[in-house]
Parts: structure tokens; C-alpha cells; sequence
């Protein structure tokens, strides 16, 4: 992945998604394609290897989220996630259980932390165990349009009563919408 010119000058790296503690949640609309990049040291930056030299690897994820910093004057809200580990089991069961093939841009991704596992050295933090939930893009856009455009559970997404009018839906989730197939439509119930 490169970034573009203005990130480059103007420093603007992405800001990693943070779970501070058991039951944060961060949710957000995948904008760009996931990367496979080799895993830093944390305290070095050094390039990380396994015993037999081969590289470590994650995946970053960026997604937009509702999240904002008000230290960061111009945070946009873009969340990167470093998949690996615990999260990776996680998530790769979320696009298992949403019927996908892989983490697509504009598809919606929902981690949460859910507790700590056993400590497996000696004065080492315990390894942070995760939950995921992966919409891909047709179904996220499909959910965009009933939810007017607010992220919100799955459960509380639902159709304006009688009497309301319907939320506005933005041009992306219009078109997502209008591309998908008559058997699309029937499995998302619309």
C-alpha cells in the first residue's frame, strides 16, 4: 500500500486502533485494501523473523470509524488494525461465519476485546483474546441504507415506522445497492 503525497508530507500515518480494556469495541467501514506486511518490534522497529528466518507477518486493516482524538487536530477517524495472533483466529472466524472469501473495502469490521488468555512466559502481560463480526460490502452497504447511514448492532438496525420517512442513503451504499442481484436481494430480505 503507498500513501499518497500529502500523508507522506504532512506525517499523516494512521492512528492504531486501541483496546484498552476488556469489552472496548472498535467498528468501522474497511476503506482500503488490507496489506500482508512484515511485523516491527515494538520497542526497536526492527523487522520481526520466526527461529527458522521467516518473516512475521500481519495484516493491516484501515477502517473508518466513528472514533476522534481531540488531541489529533485533524484525526479523520481512520482506524488501522494490525491483525495477527488472537486477532487473527478472530477475524479469519468472522469471514468464515459471514460466508466470505476475505476482508473486502466496504465491508464493516467489528472487534471487540473480550478478555485475556493464560500467560505463557514469565513477566509477560497475558495475550488479549478478541471477537469479531464481519458484513461484507453488498450486506454493509445493504445495512447503510436501512440504518440511514449510523453504524450501529445489527439487532437495532431496522425500517422508519409508519409515518417516518426513510434516511437519506449516500450515492456508495445506493450503487452497492443497485448492483446486487435479484438472489442478493432475496438473502438480504429486500
Amino acid at each position: 500500500m503507498s500513501i499518497s503525497a500529502s500523508e507522506f508530507l504532512m506525517g499523516g500515518g494512521i492512528i492504531s486502533a486501541k483496546f484498552p480494556q476488556v469489552g472496548a469495541v472498535v467498528t468501522g467501514r474497511i476503506v482500503r485494501e488490507p496489506e500482508v506486511q512484515q511485523q516491527r518490534d515494538f520497542t526497536t522497529g526492527e523487522l520481526k523473523f520466526w527461529g527458522d528466518g521467516k518473516p512475521m507477518q500481519q495484516l493491516q486493516v484501515v477502517l473508518a470509524t466513528d472514533e476522534r482524538d481531540p488531541e489529533v487536530a485533524d484525526d479523520t477517524g481512520e482506524r488501522a488494525l494490525y491483525v495477527k495472533g488472537n486477532l487473527l483466529k478472530a477475524v479469519r472466524e468472522a469471514v468464515r461465519k459471514a460466508g466470505a472469501k476475505g476482508l473486502d473495502v466496504g465491508g464493516t469490521l467489528t472487534v471487540t476485546y473480550s478478555g485475556d488468555g493464560e500467560v505463557t512466559k514469565r513477566g509477560f502481560n497475558p495475550p488479549k483474546l478478541y471477537t469479531a463480526t464481519y458484513t461484507p460490502p453488498a450486506k454493509a452497504a445493504a445495512d447503510e441504507i436501512v440504518s440511514g447511514g449510523q453504524q450501529q448492532a445489527p439487532a437495532a438496525q431496522q425500517a422508519p415506522a409508519a409515518g417516518e420517512t426513510a434516511p437519506q442513503v449516500s450515492a456508495e451504499a445506493l450503487a452497492a445497492l443497485q448492483a446486487l442481484t435479484p438472489e442478493q436481494r432475496a438473502a438480504l430480505g429486500l
